[in-house]
């Protein structure tokens, strides 16, 4: 997924900036450059590349569900993205009026290209805590990492057993429940993630692509 985002806000690094951001002719117009640029870890001009690029695919100034699952859809064509799609959405979707404006959406890229270890393990968390309880249950981590199997579809190699997605969980939770009470704690998972060295490698590796 980050490297997906990443590939996706390159891509529109390599067009041409121009000095002044187009913003009429839509329905939502984002805050102010400057508030934007204080709010987040990219520039002026960083800012104004990724507005372009979301006014490209979102020409209304937000996007749906749908519109947001057809987007993702294009970077796994040999899989069904859109479990995990929906799930992303309503990560992105933080007040959840059921659409993301381009500051929901530069907001949470800021953290996941540009933010500390700790906020992009806050941000997967959130993710992964589906009815936003405040916890992570084995059947919240099920039903995310079956949308990761279903998004990468049957040209994983090598090829994954029926049961694999359950084994992982298993596996997640054994390592992250430290009191073994069934749920898994934002601090468990912050702890356990950066007790991990090949999350936090992944972590570290994807950093410094940006």
């Amino acid at each position: 997924f980050f490297l997906d985002i990443a590939w996706w806000y390159y891509q529109y690094q390599r067009d041409k900036i121009e000095d002044e951001l187009e913003m009429t002719m839509v329905c939502h117009r984002p805050e102010g450059l400057e508030q934007l640029e204080a709010q987040t870890n990219f520039t002026k001009r960083e800012l104004q590349v990724l507005y372009r690029g979301f006014k490209n695919e979102c020409p209304s100034g937000v996007v749906n569900e749908e519109t947001f699952k057809q987007i993702y859809a294009q970077f796994f064509p040999h899989g069904d993205a859109s479990m995990y799609a929906h799930y992303l959405f309503h990560a992105f979707d933080t007040t959840q009026t059921g659409s993301v404006k381009f500051e929901d959406f530069v907001t949470a890229l800021s953290i996941l290209l540009r933010g500390t270890v700790h906020e992009k393990l806050r941000w997967t968390f959130n993710l992964y805590d589906i009815n936003k309880d405040g916890y992570i249950n084995k059947e919240e981590m099920m039903d995310i990492v079956k949308a990761i199997y279903d998004m990468m579809g049957k040209y994983t190699y090598p090829v994954l057993k029926e049961d694999t997605p359950r084994q992982h969980v298993d596996i997640f939770f054994q390592k992250m429940d430290k009191n073994k009470d069934g749920i898994v704690t934002l601090d468990e998972f912050l702890e356990s993630c950066q007790e991990d060295d090949n999350i936090m490698r992944s972590l570290q590796l994807f950093q410094n692509v940006m």
